[in-house]
């Protein structure tokens, strides 16, 4: 029976990779909690020979100072009756047990315990390998797909976790398909161990940049910062450790073979390789690529670079949504102002403009004086309104009403007339224009003016009154029959 057990322990260790030690001791641990399901032997202990499989078991207790436990431990002058030469924490076997009495339903509970024992130190050494992987890359085929996450099959039972949010929204899988992922984090649970990968994260993309590029994975070349928005556009800042050596060239690889073998695993995510610089308007201006800067401003107190780009570079430096400028913002650290070379321009002619030349200004009352002036004549003068053919009339009527005005007072007061003439053409409201219905009224007013009594009125009433446009009434609108009635009257 030895050599049968010998056997199976070799098997274990070939199928499950368990080292012997760690079965052996899984079996120990079995067969002492069958043993010390009985009460009162919570002291037996079992011991295996690994090289002839022979099982020993006997009674042990621990030596102690004092005694909390009496069925485990002992007293150093109880052990020092035993074994001269114990100490406390020595433990010292008190009795030989025959293993014969090991009975069926003992066995039963062995196995179940050894087995459990055997999975938690499967379990254990999948979490070892797979936590010493958290940062690296990994892959796995797509096993399900969930509404939350994606499980992949990484070998070994073990299956990864990619959350949606760990998903390129560029990105579609399907059930078999091999995927490469990027471990972000590993935990331990009843069922074996958790593991939580991501193809956003920005390690991802340098992982992939070192599988690519033999340059980065030697350390010739350094990747110094990456800023990403998974599936849509990333900017990778690399430098070089050798002199003579292009970051960027040894990146992008000839005809960009090695960039693109990148942007392929990406589905097709725009990459920038710009090189990395330790002046910071330097580097501020590569990250803006491909938009040219013609200059940066840094403000080290306030971490702001204020650059300046021209006029039709300002939407690229910015992009779509603001991406380019965010994105260089994360990659160099900064926080960027971008304007245009038209705009700044602008603002110092307006700043000039507003500095106003003060001195002398007090010695010099004549220049002001006449800077005054000046002002004044400059002001334009008021725009005359717009006479229409219909308005000439009545202005002539009036004129012609204002000469016999003239005679009738005599030659004695010419200034009074003067003035009186002036005023009434000053003060003459504009006439309203006349429609061709209103022709009857005209005919009217006119014969009026002929007859010499109706002159004569219309001058004593212009001296009395200063407006005569007041006495002006409205003239109504005349229809048609009432222009024949009016005829008829007249004639």
């Amino acid at each position: 029976m030895s050599r049968d057990f010998v056997g199976a322990l070799l098997q274990l260790n070939a199928e499950k990779q368990i080292s012997r030690e760690q079965l052996i001791g899984a079996v120990e641990d079995g067969i002492q909690s069958a043993y010390r399901r009985v009460a009162g032997d919570e002291d037996i202990h079992v011991r295996i020979d690994a090289e002839t499989g022979k099982i020993r078991v006997f009674r042990a207790r621990r030596v102690v100072g004092e005694i909390e436990d009496e069925f485990t431990e002992m007293t150093v002058e109880q052990a020092r009756a035993i074994d001269p030469t114990a100490g406390p924490g020595d433990l010292v076997e008190t009795e030989q047990l025959d293993g014969d009495v090991f009975g069926r339903i003992g066995a039963q509970t062995a196995k179940q315990i050894v087995l459990q024992r055997i999975r938690e130190v499967e379990r254990d050494q999948v979490f070892d390998q797979f936590a010493s992987r958290e940062g690296e890359l990994i892959t796995g085929t797509v096993n399900r797909v969930e509404p939350r996450a994606i499980i992949l099959d990484v070998g070994k039972n073990v299956e990864a976790i990619l959350a949606t949010t760990e998903q390129s929204a560029l990105e579609h899988y399907r059930i078999g398909q091999n995927v490469k992922a990027f471990v972000l984090e590993v935990r331990r649970s009843t069922k074996g161990p958790q593991i939580f990968v991501s193809r956003t994260h920005k390690g991802f993309l340098k992982r992939l940049f070192e599988l690519e590029v033999p340059e980065i994975h030697s350390g010739t070349v350094e990747i110094k910062a990456i800023a990403r928005e998974a599936g849509s556009r990333s900017k990778v800042a690399v430098a070089s450790r050798q002199d003579g050596l292009d970051p960027v060239g040894a990146t992008v690889g000839q005809r960009g073979a090695r960039v693109q073998a990148v942007v392929a695993e990406l589905s097709g995510e725009k990459i920038d390789v710009i090189p990395w610089s330790d002046d910071a308007s330097l580097f501020v201006a590569n990250a803006l690529s491909p938009a040219q800067v013609i200059s940066v401003d840094i403000d080290e107190e306030h971490r702001i670079a204020s650059v300046t780009v021209p006029e039709r570079m300002l939407s690229l430096a910015i992009g779509r949504e603001g991406q380019n400028a965010r994105l260089a913002a994360r990659l160099t650290g900064w926080r960027i102002d971008i304007r245009s070379d038209v705009s700044v321009a602008e603002a110092k002619a307006a700043a000039a403009d507003a500095v106003t030349p003060s001195a002398g200004q007090a010695d010099a009352p004549e220049a002001r004086a006449s800077e005054s002036e000046s002002d004044a004549a400059a002001v334009p003068a008021p725009k005359p309104k717009r006479v229409t053919k219909v308005a000439a009339a009545p202005v002539a009527v009036a004129t012609e009403a204002a000469a016999p005005a003239v005679d009738a007072a005599g030659a004695d007061a010419p200034e009074a007339q003067a003035s009186e003439s002036e005023s009434a053409a000053v003060a003459a409201p504009k006439p309203k224009r006349v429609t061709k219905k209103a022709a009857p009224i005209g005919v009217a007013s006119g014969a009026a003016a002929a007859e010499p009594d109706a002159a004569d009125a219309a001058v004593v009433q212009a001296t009395e009154t200063p407006a005569p446009e007041a006495a002006v009434a409205k003239p109504k609108r005349v229809s048609k029959k009432m222009a024949v009635s009016s005829g008829e009257v007249a004639s």
